[in-house]
C-alpha cells in the first residue's frame, strides 16, 4: 500500500491541474465581465474539491486495509490449519 504522503501529492496535483484548466477557461472567455460577487471563489472551489478528494482516499485506504487484514487473517488460518493434524483442532 502507497504511503498518506503520495496521496496527498497526487491530491495537490489535481488541485493544481483544476487551478491551470480555470485560469485557461478564464482566458477564453475575457469577452464577458461577470461581477467579482456572483463570481464563485476558486480557492473555496478548490479547497472542497481537495477536502472530498482527501474523504474519499481516507475511505479507500480504510477499506484497502480491512481487506488486506481479512486476507492476512485468512493466510494465517490456513497455515495454522496446514501444519496442525486435524484431530488436533476439535
Amino acid at each position: 500500500m502507497a504511503p498518506v504522503g503520495c496521496y496527498q501529492a497526487v491530491v495537490m496535483l489535481l488541485a493544481a491541474q483544476l487551478l491551470c484548466c480555470a485560469a485557461a477557461d478564464a482566458d477564453a472567455e475575457a469577452g464577458t465581465v461577470i461581477p467579482a460577487e456572483s463570481r464563485p471563489c476558486v480557492d473555496c472551489h478548490a479547497f472542497e474539491f481537495m477536502q472530498r478528494a482527501l474523504q474519499d482516499l481516507k475511505k479507500t485506504a480504510f477499506n484497502l486495509d480491512a481487506r488486506t487484514e481479512t486476507l492476512v487473517l485468512r493466510a494465517e488460518r490456513r497455515a495454522l490449519c496446514d501444519c496442525m493434524p486435524t484431530n488436533s483442532l476439535r
